[in-house]
């Protein structure tokens, strides 16, 4: 039995990663802000006030897990806005700052919180998004998402490096259009679907694949 750690785990994907973990026979730990019936459901362990921005509570986590090792670290909190350009005020540019802090910062912060708690050979898999690959912009605006999620991307580069020589490996992964919450409930894929797939990825993708960028679907993606 693994020992799973997911951030956000409260609701949409994150809430179906511990749905698909637990169902399997892992051992997961759901961190979030606030915890949910359907995460209490799971039977996960529930680790709620912690928001990935808050530095203060995140140097809780070390202490409330104790001795836990993790065996899977999932880096799923995350935040999204809309800007377009010419429209962006400066109650815009402090959504853009936010969703830095959550969808960029937020992961480095938890990450580096747990750096003791990671089992030898442990992954870490952080919910990314293709709207963060330069290459693939083809239809512009969402400065903020696109922007913090490009900066993701660059930390989850950054972190497989430092990390290879403990044998841990990271991996960036796009999840899919999934239809959650944060998204109106539009999409083509469900929370189900999604994390069936970035599970999926997450077991076969090897120390040797560290700091690379996929798809759920298992398609690599452009940097």
């Amino acid at each position: 039995m693994s020992t799973v750690l997911i951030t956000g785990a409260n609701r949409g994907i994150g809430l179906a990663l511990a749905q698909h973990f637990t169902a399997r026979g892992d051992r997961v730990i759901g961190v979030c802000r606030h915890s949910s019936e359907a995460l209490e459901a799971t039977g996960a362990q529930v680790e709620a006030g912690i928001d990935v921005t808050d530095a203060k509570a995140i140097a809780t986590l070390p202490e409330r897990l104790g001795t836990t090792r993790i065996d899977t670290l999932v880096l799923n909190a995350g935040v999204l806005s809309r800007e377009a350009l010419g429209e962006i005020d400066e109650t815009g540019f402090e959504a853009m700052r936010q969703q830095f802090e959550v969808n960029a910062l937020g992961p480095l912060r938890v990450a580096q919180a747990l750096l003791d708690q990671l089992a030898v050979g442990a992954k870490i898999g952080i919910v990314t998004s293709r709207m963060g690959s330069v290459a693939d912009n083809g239809s512009g605006g969402r400065y903020g998402y696109r922007a913090s999620k490009a900066a993701v991307n660059a930390i989850g580069k950054s972190l497989a490096v430092d990390l290879k020589p403990r044998g841990i490996a990271v991996f960036l992964l796009h999840p899919g259009y999934v239809a959650t919450e944060m998204v109106g409930g539009t999409g083509d894929v469900q929370p189900e679907q999604a994390a069936a797939q970035l599970v999926e990825r997450l077991d076969t993708l090897t120390l040797e694949q560290s700091g690379t960028f996929w798809h759920a679907n298992g398609s690599e993606l452009p940097w």
